[in-house]
């Protein structure tokens, strides 16, 4: 029996989908070097002595390591095919550190990234990387604000504004809720042909974010949904595609 759920997920859809990434990246190589060589190494080791460790946020001081994060985010560019793509406007919902935007700014697209200020690092690294961000919350049957523009792409990646008060307490957004979420984007944010990319984290004992309630939902929606991103057209009628080009 193990043998032969094991052979499933060798041959589901999703190995062969990631299978297809990692050909992806291989077949266009991206040059991180020249990513780096524009970072002020100097001003963001002098970051740390302005905003030292604090305790109990351990995840949030990862956000220094460079070479990680700028790799990490080419990888994220990379499956959404902006290394190749024409230029986009794009937005980034939770932007933090701002390397996402870095990378994609790196492949000419132009680049808006919305937060909260509550981490003083990341307001900082952004600065440093030169990217423009908007300081604000995303909260529960709200409407964004007003951008000034619409968008070709808006991506949110380790997302956690749909939790409702602690980690722990385990209360999240509804189907209302996301449906309010999605359709506020798609009607006051997105370009005709826009797409939003919504990356969810594992849930606390390690299960897929999307319980069958959700995947449900968002299948309604017409997202195409791939391990821990669910990726979504203008038409909830229409399965939009990663590759864009």
């Amino acid at each position: 029996m193990r043998f032969s759920r094991k052979l499933r997920k060798l041959f589901s859809g999703d190995a062969i989908a990631s299978a297809s990434e990692h050909l992806s990246r291989l077949t266009h190589p991206v040059n991180t070097n020249c990513l780096l060589d524009d970072i002020d190494w100097l001003q963001f080791k002098d970051l740390r002595h302005k905003y030292p460790y604090r305790p109990g946020s351990p995840q949030i001081n990862r956000f220094e390591d460079i070479v990680y994060w700028i790799d990490i985010n080419v990888e994220r560019a990379q499956d959404l095919w902006l290394d190749r793509a024409p230029p986009l406007r794009l937005l980034d919902l939770g932007s933090g550190a701002g390397y996402f935007l870095y990378v994609c700014k790196h492949f000419g697209h132009d680049v808006l990234g919305f937060d909260t200020d509550i981490e003083p690092l990341f307001g900082a690294t952004t600065e440093l990387l030169g990217v423009p961000r908007i300081v604000g919350r995303i909260e529960r049957l709200t409407p964004l604000p007003e951008f000034g523009r619409k968008f070709d792409l808006v991506t949110a990646h380790r997302i956690c504004f749909h939790r409702v008060g602690k980690v722990r307490e385990g209360v999240e957004w509804s189907p209302a809720d996301w449906e309010f979420f999605v359709n506020d984007i798609r009607t006051r944010l997105l370009t005709p042909n826009g797409r939003l990319l919504l990356d969810f984290n594992p849930r606390p004992d390690g299960s897929s974010f999307f319980s069958p309630e959700l995947r449900a939902f968002f299948v309604s929606q017409g997202a195409r949904i791939f391990r821990s991103k669910a990726l979504l057209g203008m038409d909830p009628k229409v399965r939009p595609r990663f590759k864009q080009i």
